[in-house]
């Protein structure tokens, strides 16, 4: 195969050619434009907020929990706080996670059988 009789097709357009005249495209402008689909730069996606809780929970008890352990030599009393209040708010962020799925019947938790 020889590398000169390889065919390029551009998948991208050039900055110039969308930006108005005499502006500068802007860098969301550059990256908007060398999208193939504009919607991959504005999706989101929906979670519960139960299950958020319980992210936020579970990275809040680790770092209380983390920030504990390094306060038990010098402060004892405050890093036996802070890991104790880790590990709980932990335990709070996992069961904020796997409620809505154990308990079928808690808010947020959908009802309808997709056919």
């Amino acid at each position: 195969m020889k590398i000169n009789q390889i065919t390029v097709t551009p998948h991208f357009t050039s900055a110039s050619a969308s930006a108005p005249s005499g502006r500068k495209p802007s860098f969301l402008d550059k990256i908007h434009e060398n999208t193939r689909n504009s919607s991959d730069m504005t999706d989101t996606i929906v979670v519960p907020r139960t299950i958020f809780k319980g992210y936020l929970g579970i990275m809040t008890g680790t770092t209380l929990a983390t920030i504990g352990s390094f306060m038990t030599s010098k402060m004892p009393k405050t890093g036996k706080t802070l890991s104790t209040l880790g590990l709980l708010t932990s335990l709070y962020g996992t069961w904020a996670f796997v409620r809505p799925f154990i308990i079928k019947d808690a808010p947020g938790v959908d009802h309808k059988k997709e056919a």
